[in-house]
């Protein structure tokens, strides 16, 4: 079994590629049963959030599934896959954990350290397993990549200062707010993760606002949100009154998934002084909104400013947080490797006692004028003669487990035998 994973990312494709290859979590089922209707795919996680649109799969054929993964990926995002070409990043085998453990621990992000793609990783994890469509293996890589992001959060102070795109949002709106910041009124729109952390950073900034509004489709939500966020600044709005709600803003921020935009120049007046901070992928606020000259909207392209001022001290734990995630990776390997060789070897032994004992059972009649006893000795004999066979090259598959020249005579095993 091989692993890869094909998809884009902030690093190396354009928001605006990465805005409309973003696939809603409630068609990431979809997407999963599309993969792994191709022949070269056998299981799937599927990733997508404002940064990348990924799938990790266990595979048959290398450049079949690549082929087989980008279609699909074209199919269900209506993005030509022309579009996808210069932009993938595909990872095969070792390089599938090292790249999503770095994911994992931050590494990738645009805010290094952030904490958000924990759970992104871990619905994603959750989502291929109700649809089905991950095995053991697969869902192995992606517990020691939640685990390896735990422990570089834990060990180093890569998660120190701004790590989070809510902390970062928050930031960068005040700093645009300047001294109207205090007593000003913000509209928060989403009760997810994302949201409920923005609400949390607007609700502790030192520039007190006088009062935030959180408007989402489920109200249930955004009451829970309000519940614990403890604050009697902080109220729930009708999603039917977001219109109404976001024309007296000074600060909007969004933070939902949603195909269509929410809100437009329509929602504000000619004279309208307000930051809008769009965190939605797809975008959610029209760009009609920038004709406006008192509106300055801002989304994730723009949150750089905010994390430029912190990477300078990220970077001095960069290289220790890289370790441990190679640690890790080495671990993973090895584990992934010592596994292959207990199953080849168990699967090799088992398909030379079926031998053994199939020949016998067609000499059965060669056999029959023989005693209990020398029946005994002939199946002692046969036994012996086998486990003689199979020990030189267990003592081989054994010793070279987690290397390369294991992987190298696993698979020639396999092949020279059939198994």
């Amino acid at each position: 079994m091989s692993f890869i994973s094909v998809g884009i990312d902030h690093e190396n494709a354009p928001l605006d590629l990465l805005e409309r290859a973003t696939v809603v979590e409630e068609n990431w089922g979809k997407v999963l049963r599309e993969l792994l209707i191709n022949s070269n795919i056998n299981e799937a996680v599927f990733v997508s959030t404002c940064l990348r649109t990924e799938v990790y799969a266990s595979i048959e054929l290398f450049h079949g599934a690549v082929d087989e993964i980008v279609a699909t990926l074209s199919h269900v995002t209506g993005v030509a896959t022309s579009e996808f070409q210069p932009y993938l990043t595909i990872h095969f085998d070792r390089g599938v954990p090292a790249h999503l453990f770095a994911v994992a621990a931050g590494l990738k992000s645009v805010v290094p350290g952030e904490h958000e793609v924990l759970g992104q990783l871990r619905r994603a994890l959750e989502r291929a397993d109700e649809e089905h469509a991950v095995g053991p293996e697969l869902a192995d890589l992606f517990r020691r990549s939640l685990s390896t992001g735990r422990r570089v959060r834990n060990e180093t102070m890569i998660a120190r200062g701004t790590t989070s795109f809510a902390h970062a949002a928050v930031t960068l709106a005040m700093e645009e707010l300047g001294d109207l910041a205090s007593g000003a009124t913000a509209v928060v729109v989403g009760a997810g993760q994302l949201a409920s952390g923005i609400v949390k950073s607007l609700r502790d900034h030192p520039q007190k606002l006088g009062a935030i509004s959180v408007v989402n489709r489920t109200h249930d939500a955004a009451v829970g949100l309000v519940n614990e966020c403890a604050d009697e600044r902080i109220t729930t709005v009708a999603w039917s009154e977001l219109a109404r709600t976001v024309r007296t803003a000074h600060l909007v921020v969004t933070a939902i998934e949603s195909t269509n935009a929410v809100i437009s120049a329509a929602n504000f007046s000619s004279d309208a002084r307000v930051v809008i901070v769009d965190l939605g992928m797809p975008r959610v606020v029209n760009h009609d909104v920038d004709a406006l000259s008192g509106v300055r909207r801002l989304d994730i392209s723009d949150l750089r400013s905010v994390v430029d001022k912190t990477l300078a001290e990220r970077h001095a734990v960069w290289d220790e947080a890289q370790a441990i995630v190679t640690d890790e990776v080495n671990k993973f390997t090895h584990d992934l490797r010592s596994r292959g060789a207990a199953t080849i070897v168990s699967e090799l032994r088992e398909y030379l006692e079926e031998l053994r004992v199939r020949e016998l059972e067609r000499r059965q009649g060669d056999l029959s004028d023989l005693t209990p006893d020398q029946l005994a000795r002939v199946e002692s004999l046969t036994k012996s003669l086998v486990a003689k066979i199979a020990h030189q090259p267990t003592v081989a598959l054994k010793e070279a487990t987690g290397s390369d020249r294991g992987q190298r005579l696993t698979e020639s095993t396999r092949h020279l035998f059939d198994l």
